[in-house]
């Protein structure tokens, strides 16, 4: 080990100290900058750096400084990702010393507003084996060039900082799980108790207002049922939205799906008939996945409330390109002064026009009405204008 090779009682006790410090915090932003600059105290170095591999193993993702200031750095311009001197530990991992960098063939000279550099000293840092990433000090205090026991100082340190580092990350990790499980939590209250709630109310103003002999009284209480289902859907909207993760089991849209055309069935007495036709899943990412289920539960609440039917089917279609809904059911057809629809389609509509697709209803040859909304999926890919199908 290389701290077995450090005789001097005070250098020993600052890497102690080090180390200490380096484990006094679990946020790996804060762990991360702590090991720099623990590192250029210990080897007296001017400028210290840290650079963290990425998925890449050849590339720098991240690049941690001391030394250089806020402006120093906005002035040199992007990080680097690797080459030159910096690129001798991503392909070979070994602790390396300079005298002056810029004597080494593999120099590719100094960026721009770039303060200079001479004596250099490299050390990967592993994690579970791994390298996580390699701390590069430069121009060591005073004008000499960096020892051995700098080596082994800097060495030891990423030792105990891959040890740090794995468990801030692990730290993060639960702290992710734990994010998760609270909006899980909110999203299951929400649906579970606002939002029945909110549908009884609705209920029993349903009644009201068919009981009422008052017209305006009726107008006013109606007014206030639809408000209270669009609060119901801008609900619904926020719990898929904190709750989805994409193929992820019962999580997954299909899923969400067929939640929507149960709740409908179970709840409102209708009878539903559900097809889902494609890789659903797969192909629909979250924004897409937003404005289909918005669009189903629009179109069973339109069934529900003005349709007077008893049953609906609904059928979703995903192919390479494109995903179709068509909800179609046995009630009393579109109304034909208003064949347009109100505000419930026209937000359909507008819908799916930003996701170049369209959306049409009319009345069904036996009876009833049928209602089509479609997009085109990945929304940046080339593609025809979408619009109404026929």
């Amino acid at each position: 080990m290389p701290f077995h090779r450090i005789r001097d009682p005070e250098r020993l006790q600052a890497l102690v100290g080090a180390m200490l410090l380096i484990e006094g915090d679990l946020d790996l932003t804060t762990v991360l900058q702590h090991i720099v600059e623990q590192a250029a105290r210990l080897s007296d170095a001017r400028y210290g750096a840290m650079g963290v591999l990425g998925r890449d193993p050849h590339r720098l993702e991240q690049f941690i400084t001391v030394g250089i200031d806020e402006d120093g750095r906005r002035a040199i311009g992007s990080p680097p990702t690797g080459q030159g001197i910096l690129g001798l530990l991503v392909h070979h991992p070994e602790p390396i010393r300079l005298s002056d960098l810029r004597d080494h063939p593999a120099s590719e000279g100094i960026p721009p507003n770039h303060p200079p550099m001479g004596s250099f000293l490299g050390v990967p840092v592993r994690v579970g084996g791994e390298v996580f990433g390699n701390l590069y000090l430069c121009n060591k205090r005073g004008g000499a060039g960096f020892t051995d026991v700098d080596e082994d100082l800097v060495a030891s340190l990423g030792l105990a900082a891959g040890l740090v580092i794995d468990k801030a990350r692990l730290h993060q990790r639960m702290r992710g799980l734990t994010l998760v499980e609270e909006r899980e939590r909110i999203a299951r209250n929400l649906h579970d108790t606002v939002i029945q709630q909110l549908f009884a109310a609705g209920l029993r103003l349903q009644g009201v207002a068919t009981s009422e002999n008052s017209s305006e009284v009726a107008d006013r209480v109606t007014e206030v049922i639809d408000d209270l289902d669009e609060t119901i859907r801008q609900i619904r909207t926020t719990i898929f939205g904190i709750s989805r993760r994409r193929n992820d089991g019962p999580h997954g849209l299909r899923s969400e799906l067929l939640a929507l055309t149960d709740e409908a069935g179970g709840r409102l007495g209708l009878d539903v008939r559900v097809d889902l036709q494609g890789p659903i899943d797969a192909m629909v990412d979250d924004v897409e996945a937003e404005h289909l289920a918005y669009a189903l539960r629009e179109a069973l609440s339109n069934v529900v409330r003005h349709a007077s039917a008893t049953r609906a089917d609904v059928r979703v279609t995903v192919t390479d390109d494109d995903v179709e809904l068509r909800v179609a059911d046995n009630g009393k057809g579109i109304d034909p002064v208003t064949p347009g629809g109100g505000n419930g389609l026209a937000n359909l509509r507008e819908r799916a026009k930003l996701l170049r697709g369209g959306c049409r209803v009319g009345p069904r040859a036996e009876g009833g009405t049928e209602l089509v909304w479609h997009a085109r999926l990945r929304a940046d890919r080339p593609a025809d204008e979408g619009g109404d199908r026929p």
